[in-house]
C-alpha cells in the first residue's frame, strides 16, 4: 500500500506519520505543498499535523490555497481516501472537504496530553478494526481543536453515521477537553472516504510511549 503524506511550511508530524505507516508495512512518500499533483499510485493521502503557515489568519486557512490542494480535492472527489490529522483536519474543513470548522479551545490554552476517546461508528475503513463503543487512548495536542457545526449540520452528521469519535473518560462518559460540539473528536464525509480527527493516532503506535491504540485505527486503511 502506498501512503502519500503532505508537507506544508510549519508541518511537524509528517515524519511521525511516515514512521507509523511504515511500521505497519506501507510504503510512503512525502509531497511538498507546491506540487500540483499527487503520485498516481497513492492509496491513501494524509494531511499531517502541525502548524501549517504558522496557523496565521486561522488554522488551515492559508494551507487550503496551496497548489497541491487542487489535486487533493480532485483525488477526494474521485473517491480517493484522505485522512487529516489535527492541523490536517483543520485544512480539510477549511477546504470544504469536511463539514464544520475548528476554532480556539474553550479554555484558550494549548492542550497536550493523552485523552480517551469513544468509537461512535465503525462502519468505515478508518475504524473497521475497532468496535463501536470501544475506548482508545490517543494523544491530543492542539490550540484550535474546538469543533463547531450548527444544529442542522450536527443532525446531518448523526443521521449519516459521520461522527467517528467523541472525547470521553475511561468509562465512555463525555469528558470534553476543548468545547467541541457534542464532544466530537473525529468525523468523515458522507461518502466515507475523507476522514478528519484532532487526536494523533500516529503518536500511539507503541505501548512504551503510553499507548498503541493508534495501530488498529491506522490498520483499517491497510486492510481496505
Amino acid at each position: 500500500m502506498k501512503v502519500t503524506i503532505l508537507q506544508f511550511p510549519g508541518t511537524n508530524c509528517e515524519y511521525d506519520t511516515q514512521h507509523a505507516f511504515e511500521q505497519l508495512g506501507a510504503t510512503t512518500e512525502i509531497v511538498w505543498h507546491k506540487a500540483e499533483s499527487i503520485p498516481s499510485d497513492t492509496n491513501l493521502l494524509v494531511v499531517a499535523g502541525g502548524f501549517s503557515y504558522g496557523d496565521y489568519l486561522r488554522s488551515g486557512a492559508i494551507a487550503k490555497f496551496s497548489p497541491v490542494m487542487k489535486a487533493v480535492t480532485a483525488y477526494a472527489n474521485k473517491g480517493g481516501k484522505v485522512l487529516g490529522i489535527c492541523n490536517g483536519f483543520q485544512v480539510l474543513t477549511e477546504a470544504g472537504l469536511l463539514p464544520g470548522a475548528l476554532k480556539r479551545n474553550d479554555g484558550l490554552h494549548f492542550i497536550s496530553k493523552h485523552h480517551t476517546l469513544k468509537v461512535e461508528n465503525n462502519d468505515n475503513i478508518f475504524l473497521e478494526k475497532l468496535d463501536s463503543g470501544d475506548i482508545v487512548n490517543i494523544p491530543i495536542a492542539h490550540h484550535d481543536g474546538n469543533y463547531f457545526i450548527d444544529e442542522v449540520g450536527l443532525a446531518d452528521l448523526e443521521a449519516n453515521n459521520q461522527i467517528l469519535l467523541r472525547y470521553t473518560d475511561k468509562e465512555g462518559n463525555i469528558q470534553n477537553p476543548n468545547g467541541s460540539v457534542s464532544s466530537i473528536a473525529g468525523i468523515c464525509n458522507k461518502n466515507k472516504n475523507v476522514f478528519g480527527l484532532m487526536p494523533h493516532p500516529e503518536r500511539a503506535m507503541e505501548s512504551i510511549l503510553g499507548s498503541d491504540d493508534g495501530v488498529k485505527m491506522l490498520e483499517g486503511f491497510l486492510a481496505s
